[in-house]
């Protein structure tokens, strides 16, 4: 498929190539003083994040608006309690993760996190945890970086 710009046919390409987004031309890429907006629908929030990492290692790229939609499909459904649950056991696995200082709250699919960190590597890490749990349609990162 050809597009207005090589910019646009290189974030393309590059969905094309990632196996982490399955249907690519379910996102529709513009392009404009080289921010790259992305619209559509992804199946997770894992291939979300992947379109948005994939379009900022493109040489051209200055801003990504990320304004892609998840919608979870029959299994990949999970309860909020559940998704608060299994997120909680990831952190406290996670030796990156000060987990008696992090919180985590769903509400219909979206994690927020919210705590306190000594370093910034640390709330990146509770980050991760759930970015990769099905279920997970959004996060809101509000941990508190609070250096020593």
């Amino acid at each position: 498929m050809l597009t207005n710009t090589p910019l646009e046919d290189a974030v393309i390409s590059s969905f094309d190539l990632d196996p982490r987004i399955p249907d690519s031309l379910e996102i529709a890429v513009s392009v404009e003083d080289g921010i790259v907006t992305l619209r559509g629908t992804v199946e997770s929030f894992g291939q979300r994040r992947a379109a948005v990492e994939d379009t900022r290692k493109i040489e051209g790229v200055y801003e990504v608006d990320d304004q892609l939609k998840v919608s979870l499909r029959g299994s990949d459904r999970r309860d909020d309690d559940e998704i608060r649950g299994a997120a909680l056991q990831s952190m406290i696995w996670d030796v990156e993760v000060p987990a008696d200082t992090v919180d985590v709250k769903v509400d219909d699919g979206w994690v927020t996190l919210s705590g306190d960190a000594s370093y910034q590597f640390q709330s990146d890490a509770a980050y991760d945890d759930v970015a990769n749990m099905y279920g997970v349609v959004g996060i809101t990162n509000e941990i508190k970086v609070t250096n020593p």
